[in-house]
């Protein structure tokens, strides 16, 4: 099969939006940039309607495509290995049947499959991923793009064999089989024999190719993505860092928080970052400890085995240069579970011990009190979390045998170890301790929140079903977290519930309730839910209300009562406000805003005043966010002010209820005076309140000059239309009179209100742009209209719109 993939997306998305499939159209355009770019929840919103619909219309085919997408955003974007292997293994077994495999898309299931094994351990499988990548290289040609893609992971497995020479020679020969066949070796190639190149020591080579193909890659026209600057700047990073030129180095390392959000950069970053901090050139603290202990934790989590252990090693060996025993030797601990779910162990085996002896041949630190003290002084004096996990770690040593005193340190210990990253080693701990004091609710409620922090749904479930048989409720509250965590909602609610049955005066598990029901769009009963937490709770008054309106405050144990939570809190009464609003309570609204010191214009009825310019972040139907500029109409609605697109569920004039929380913080108060006016608070769409009912037209054509669209904007405003130009000043359409040169654009949205007919509103725009002389075009509009297309057709082949 030899169909050119990119083809056959084309033919297949126009097939379908013929057929009136345009959401499933749109998916097979915009989830492959979604999945190569990171966009991880764009993705996640949009593959469960496009996978189910191409099951649904029988499309084998799309399924295969869509499928391929995800497992390769799954396996590259967020690395996991063991937790998608089944996945993997069913995909490859779906691409091969007799519907599927002529299916272009097919062949690069294999790399899926590949790459799967190589997350869960690389050298452990080296024969099946070459016997199995080999086998289609040999039936496939080296014109198809899966060329490219399937040498890559050839040389990756021969790389994991310790055999980077072999995967160099690979690599330059499959490059001259594409370039023979006339297909282009791609930039990705070229980072991949970059990577090869730096296993081999050939690190100047690794700067000259890198310049050399991004040269290339231009002078072909092709703009280098965000992905290949990303990638292109931390190759050179490390090279420059392998060369000793750290200032160039630190110059071109990419930010932590590209890291944090794109985890496929994790082990070229922290290899980078080691060099730095070994030649002096970078800070090796407890801050990165514990960055790269959370990203430990998350391989751990989704079974990327042989990633995980390598990327702890790195983290141990910083950790002993920091002289943080208990952290390295925490690392070794979990390497050393780790070794178990590798199939090859040579190598890495004495690695890890290494890891551990030099970690117990740290010193430990002198108790500058004795144990029964250590939590109140560490608590008084306060000292640097790692520094602190040494101490605390010598105190519990210290209290063997004696249970009295050693779960409160225990605790301690394992919020601490939590605090600098390892939740699943802290969670660890507190089941050693749970077995001689099963009845400690603090200890099971800090064990709780670590399994939580560490995704351990069995341990979860383990701990639940055990606290339950004592203590039915804490069973159900932990339960009720762990669905919360994971977007459960209505298990969350039913949780909170079977609680309320059970004591009816708790008030966290109001607040989770609450929130649950509003993620599940039921506002009445997040409202009736914080209304009877105000009626239990201490008043609002007696609650130092602090003015913090971002409604982020934990759930935590109803029976701690010590950290205020049984008070008022103030983002308690903005969720009402916000629930009331939702449900049109206005006398719910106006109440609980005096609490809050709102004062309104009106003393009763629906809220619609004129507060403040703000920013409403929605989701589009492909997944993607859009900030939209809004009024605020009262404490919790907003009008939307822009016409929008048929992407979004709103349009120009609809009121909406907002989330109470910011979004983005206020810029600080010695921030330049510009930036401090330009911003505008940023709050999360909740819920559609009120519709206007516009309908959204496209206006394109020559820009008429500023006096002519004022005057057009105004005189359609006062018909209670609406207009919303997109174009910039970059905008240029071609100009009939002079050929070849061009003139300023105008690419606008037209908002017509329900109280306007197409054909109305196609005869006003004909009327006010009148003898412009640049006419425009609305040629959507005009169809809508029953009117003569021709003139519209002419318009847009003239101009080239």
């Amino acid at each position: 099969m030899t169909t050119d993939i990119w083809a056959w997306v084309r033919d297949t998305h126009r097939q379908l939006a013929e057929a009136g499939h345009h959401r499933l159209a749109d998916a097979i355009v915009e989830l492959p940039e979604h999945a190569t770019e990171g966009r991880n929840e764009q993705l996640d919103a949009l593959y469960p309607e496009a996978v189910a619909a191409a099951r649904a219309l029988g499309l084998p085919w799309v399924e295969v495509y869509l499928r391929h997408w995800r497992m390769q955003n799954l396996l590259n974007k967020r690395q996991q290995g063991e937790a998608v292997l089944p996945e993997a293994v069913d995909l490859l077994d779906f691409a091969h049947r007799e519907e599927t495999a002529g299916c272009p898309q097919s062949v690069c299931v294999v790399q899926d499959f590949a790459i799967c094994h190589a997350r869960v351990d690389g050298p452990g499988y080296v024969a099946e991923r070459l016997a199995v990548v080999g086998e289609t290289l040999e039936r496939i040609e080296p014109d198809r793009a899966c060329y490219d893609c399937l040498s890559r992971e050839y040389s990756d497995a021969l790389e994991d064999d310790g055999r980077a020479s072999e995967a160099l020679d690979h690599l330059d020969s499959a490059a001259n089989r594409m370039r023979a066949a006339g297909q282009p070796v791609s930039l990705r190639f070229h980072q991949a024999r970059a990577g090869t190149l730096h296993l081999l020591g050939r690190h100047e080579e690794v700067l000259e190719l890198l310049e050399t193909a991004e040269r290339a890659e231009q002078a072909q026209g092709r703009r280098l993505d965000e992905r290949d600057q990303r990638w292109g700047a931390l190759l050179r990073s490390r090279a420059l860092a392998s060369l000793g030129r750290t200032e160039e180095a630190l110059a071109l390392l990419p930010e932590r928080a590209e890291a944090e959000r794109h985890a496929d950069l994790r082990p070229a970053w922290t290899q980078t970052v080691e060099l730095l901090v070994a030649a002096g050139a970078r800070e090796n603290d407890a801050e990165l400890g514990a960055v790269l202990a959370g990203w430990v934790g998350y391989l751990d989590t989704v079974g990327a085995h042989r990633p995980c252990v390598d990327l702890l090693l790195a983290a141990g060996r910083l950790a002993l240069a920091r002289g943080a025993r208990t952290v390295a030797l925490t690392l070794a601990a979990t390497g050393e579970r780790k070794l178990t779910r590798l199939r090859r162990t040579d190598g890495v085996s004495e690695q890890v011990a290494a890891l551990r002896a030099a970690a117990e041949a740290l010193p430990e630190p002198e108790l500058p009190v004795p144990p029964g003290e250590l939590t109140a002084h560490l608590a008084e004096v306060g000292v640097p979390y790692e520094t602190g996990a040494d101490l605390l770690s010598v105190a519990l040593d210290r209290y063997r045998g004696e249970q009295a005193g050693a779960t409160e340190l225990a605790v301690l210990l394992a919020t601490v170890l939590g605090g600098l990253g390892h939740a699943r080693a802290a969670a660890d701990l507190l089941w050693r301790h749970l077995e001689d004091d099963p009845a400690d609710r603090e200890l099971t409620g800090a064990l709780g929140e670590l399994l939580i922090e560490a995704r351990d749904a069995e341990g979860i479930r383990r701990l639940a079903d055990r606290v339950a048989v004592s203590a039915p409720a804490d069973g159900h509250w932990i339960r009720a977290r762990w669905a919360a965590a994971e977007g459960r909602w209505d298990e969350a609610l039913e949780q909170c519930r079977a609680i309320l049955a059970l004591d009816d005066e708790v008030l966290n598990t109001r607040r989770l309730a609450a929130r649950a029901a509003t993620e599940l769009g039921d506002h009445a009963t997040a409202q009736r839910m914080y209304q009877e937490l105000l009626e239990r709770a201490a008043p609002a008054g007696d609650a130092s209300v602090s003015g913090d309106t971002d409604g982020d405050e934990d759930e935590r144990e109803d029976g701690d009562e010590e950290d205020g939570h049984r008070t008022v809190q103030e983002p308690d009464l903005w969720h009402l406000i916000t629930a009331a609003t939702a449900n049109r309570d206005w006398a719910v609204v106006r109440s609980t805003g005096a609490l809050l010191d709102i004062e309104f214009d009106e003393p009763e009825g629906p809220v619609d005043e004129e507060w403040q310019l703000v920013t409403i972040r929605a989701t589009r139907t492909n997944g993607a966010t859009s900030d939209l500029p809004a009024l605020r109409t009262g404490p919790a609605t907003a009008r939307i002010l822009p016409v929008l697109g048929d992407d979004l569920t709103l349009n120009h004039g609809d009121v909406v209820v907002f989330a109470p929380a910011l979004l983005e913080r206020p810029p600080a108060e010695d921030a330049p005076e510009e930036e401090r006016q330009r911003w505008r608070p940023a709050f999360e769409l909740l819920t559609l309140l009120d519709p206007a009912g516009y309908t959204t037209y496209w206006i394109d054509g020559g820009w008429p000059g500023d006096e002519p669209w004022s005057a057009l904007r105004e005189d359609l405003h006062e018909a209670g239309y609406a207009v919303w130009v997109y174009s910039g000043d970059q905008y240029r359409i071609t100009d009939p009179a002079d050929g070849g040169d061009t003139l300023p654009g105008v690419y606008a949205a037209l908002g017509v209100p329900p109280t306007a007919s197409a054909a109305e509103a196609d005869a006003l725009l004909l009327r006010l742009t009148d003898g412009w002389a640049h006419p425009l075009a609305w040629a959507e509009l005009a169809k809508a209209a029953g009117a003569d297309l021709t003139r519209h057709e002419e318009i847009v082949e003239r101009y080239g719109l």
